[in-house]
């Protein structure tokens, strides 16, 4: 009975840990902002921006038609302790953007 509580104890740490790890999850913004703010926004949270230029309107002044999402950008991360290695978990999202 003791190993099951302690096996049981070690799984739930374990459990608590990796959640913690993950990333909250962040709604993608809509299209009609400006560009400039859009893609310094997505790129401040971890993701990667990929920009469809429609127009040679500077990005501080181009809005934002168009936001399509793309693949995760996964990672290898530490747990708090440096003691422990994640791999694959999501730190990141490429998104498309359409500027005009």
């Amino acid at each position: 009975m003791k190993k099951f509580t302690i096996a049981t104890a070690a799984a739930s740490g374990l459990a608590a840990a990796v959640l913690g790890l993950a990333a909250p999850a962040v709604a993608a913004p809509s299209s009609g902002g400006n560009a400039a703010d859009t893609i310094s926004a997505l790129e401040a949270q971890g993701n990667r921006v990929i920009v469809n230029r429609l127009s040679d309107t500077p990005l501080s002044q181009a809005t934002v038609v168009g936001i399509n999402p793309g693949a995760d950008i996964r990672s290898t991360v530490r747990d708090a302790d440096n003691d422990t290695f994640y791999q694959h978990v999501i730190t990141g999202k490429v998104y498309y953007i359409d500027v005009r």
